[in-house]
C-alpha cells in the first residue's frame, strides 16, 4: 500500500488517500474509506469508479511518468511523477508545481493515479491562495 499526500506549504502534508499494490484508489476519510477508482498497472490507465462501467479519467506514461486529462480529442497533460514519488502539476509558461508524493513509491501507475483520483480534485476543490503578481497573497 502507497499512501498519497498533498503538499501544504509551511504545514504538514495532508494524507488524502492510498493506493492498493492491485492499483484500486481509495480516498482516507474517518470511518469507512471510499474505494475511488483504480489504474491498469499494465496499460497506464486510470478509472473512475461509477455505478456501471468505469469511466476513463485519463492515463500515465509508464516510461516517462507524464500524466494526462482524458477528453475528446489529444489528451490534455496534466503534470507529471518521477521516481521518487513526487508529483507536479503543469502551469503553462512556468516551471511545474510541486503538488504532492507517494510514500513509499510503488510504481509511475500507482503514483500518476493517485495525482489524478487524489491530488488534482483536492487542489480544484481547496480555496487556494496566490500571488498578484506584485507579491501580494490573493484569496479565491
Amino acid at each position: 500500500m502507497s499512501k498519497i499526500y498533498l503538499a501544504i506549504n509551511n504545514a504538514p502534508d495532508e494524507l488524502l488517500g492510498y493506493v492498493k499494490e492491485d492499483g484500486k484508489i481509495y480516498r482516507s476519510k474517518p470511518g469507512i474509506d471510499d474505494h475511488i477508482g483504480h489504474v491498469d498497472l499494465r496499460s497506464g490507465k486510470v478509472y473512475a469508479e461509477r455505478f456501471g462501467p468505469d469511466k476513463v479519467i485519463g492515463r500515465v506514461d509508464l516510461k516517462n511518468g507524464k500524466v494526462f486529462h482524458s477528453k475528446f480529442g489529444p489528451d490534455e497533460y496534466a503534470g507529471a511523477v518521477d521516481r521518487e514519488g513526487r508529483m507536479h502539476r503543469h502551469v503553462s509558461m512556468a516551471a511545474d508545481e510541486y503538488v504532492g508524493r507517494t510514500d513509499p513509491f510503488l510504481s509511475l501507475a500507482h503514483s500518476g493515479g493517485g495525482m489524478l483520483l487524489l491530488v488534482l480534485p483536492a487542489l480544484e476543490s481547496k480555496n487556494h491562495t496566490h500571488s498578484d503578481g506584485q507579491g501580494q497573497g490573493v484569496t479565491e
